[in-house]
């Protein structure tokens, strides 16, 4: 355990020399005062660029909507799935920046959003009746509107006049997740066989945050069905592989290639939802996060650049602020001392990729910078949140889990606190 340990440590030291020669550019490139650079920017001041930045590319009919942008089209056009969970994710970055209560445009712009979230439930490709399986993603649109109304909700920020389309909108989008997850092996998964009731593999990557929602869920006191968040639980515990890195889809068993290097940004979303049930120990949650820095370079060779799932590691674009947005949840679920120096750490990989304009983007499409500088600045804000994320009653878990998965999921917490707090994917060739 002790060589482990040095070795991990060397590698974490080594990862970070890599982002001191991170550009903005996508790739890795040679520019050694990055990261020293990253490390004088004011916080404060890229979130608010980012918030301006935002509430520029608000766009689309009413300019209520932020669309996430992939390869992926239904008939030509974004899907509504992309669209719902991207407008509820950069709107839950507007609500969190400092000074939202005395930002009018800012609380317009969240309004307009929110409009936005509660009508797609009424779209034909968001109705869970006509699900059938397949390549679909309104489940983004399901799992990140309803963190999104969550938010709102316990922040006291509904805004007037939207209550009652907030509490309907809330309840279709529990009902929708609890009705489109996989038969038999539990999770949720985008890239389906044909037929609703063919079991299929559960994708780790859209199951951790689908439960990180019903966790809230539960929180605030809406029904949530207990055995549907077990089998979400066990399909992520059976994701993980001995390396733990954490497959893509399905079971540690049937993809054996899976390995660490492309699944990091899986693996700190997955310990983190699993922590919060309970399910893993500081030690699996901080494993996950070393991996994350020392291999991050391979998240940054795939950033901004075209096809997904390329090798050797069959990462794809799409991870990268997801990746360091999970990574920033991770880390606050750590024991409070070791969480400084990995702040520094994570901001310096975030602001080495930051653009001349003060946003972020992974992808090749200019409209994909609202997704990722939204990821970005409430990672950045991560640290300063004050509502700790909600768990999975770790109590009755412990009963359920057992002695081992109730003392890890518990350490955090109660020793030395914690906090927490949401993104869409597209996988398509």
């Amino acid at each position: 355990m002790i060589r482990r340990g040095v070795l991990i440590a060397g590698l974490v030291a080594g990862a970070l020399t890599l982002a001191a020669g991170a550009h903005t550019g996508p790739g890795s490139g040679s520019q050694p005062a990055a990261a020293a650079k990253a490390a004088e920017v004011d916080i404060d001041a890229a979130v608010a660029r980012a918030a301006e930045f935002l509430l520029q590319a608000q766009e689309g009919e009413g300019r209520a909507e932020w669309p996430y942008e992939g390869v992926y089209r239904v008939r030509g056009q974004i899907p509504i799935g992309y669209r719902v969970g991207g407008t509820a994710i950069c709107a839950t970055a507007l609500l969190r920046a400092p000074g939202y209560e005395a930002d009018a445009q800012r609380r317009e712009a969240v309004a307009r959003a929110c409009e936005f979230v509660c009508r797609g439930v009424d779209h034909p490709l968001m109705s869970e009746k006509d699900y059938d399986g397949g390549y679909d993603v309104r489940g983004w649109g399901y799992t990140y509107g309803l963190a999104f109304l969550l938010e709102l909700k316990r922040a006291g920020h509904v805004p007037e006049g939207q209550a009652e389309a907030v509490e309907h909108a809330i309840a279709f989008y529990i009902d929708a997740i609890q009705k489109t997850e996989i038969p038999q092996a539990g999770g949720w998964n985008y890239a389906r066989p044909p037929g609703r009731d063919t079991v299929a593999p559960a994708s780790s990557f859209m199951t951790a945050p689908t439960l990180q929602a019903l966790f809230e869920a539960r929180r605030q006191g809406y029904a949530v069905d207990e055995a549907v968040v077990e089998r979400g639980l066990g399909a992520l515990r059976r994701a993980l592989m001995p390396s733990g890195a954490v497959v893509y889809s399905g079971e540690a068993g049937e993809r054996s290639g899976d390995g660490v290097p492309g699944a990091v940004g899986r693996m700190v979303a997955t310990q983190a939802t699993l922590a919060l049930a309970g399910r893993a120990t500081p030690a699996d949650v901080r494993a996950a996060v070393d991996a994350f820095i020392v291999h991050w370079e391979w998240l940054e060779k795939r950033r901004a650049r075209p096809g997904t799932h390329q090798g050797p590691y069959g990462i794809a674009p799409y991870y990268f602020y997801y990746a360091h947005y999970y990574a920033a949840q991770a880390i606050e679920l750590l024991p409070r001392r070791e969480r400084p120096e990995y702040r520094r750490r994570l901001a310096a990989l975030i602001f080495a990729t930051r653009s001349p304009e003060g946003t972020w983007n992974h992808r090749v499409f200019p409209r994909s910078a609202a997704y990722g500088t939204a990821m970005s600045s409430m990672a950045l804000l991560m640290p300063r949140s004050g509502d700790e994320p909600a768990r999975w009653d770790v109590k009755a878990d412990a009963r359920a889990a057992g002695p081992g998965a109730a003392a890890g999921g518990t350490l955090g917490k109660e020793r030395d606190g914690g906090a927490g707090g949401a993104g869409p994917e597209d996988r398509a060739q």
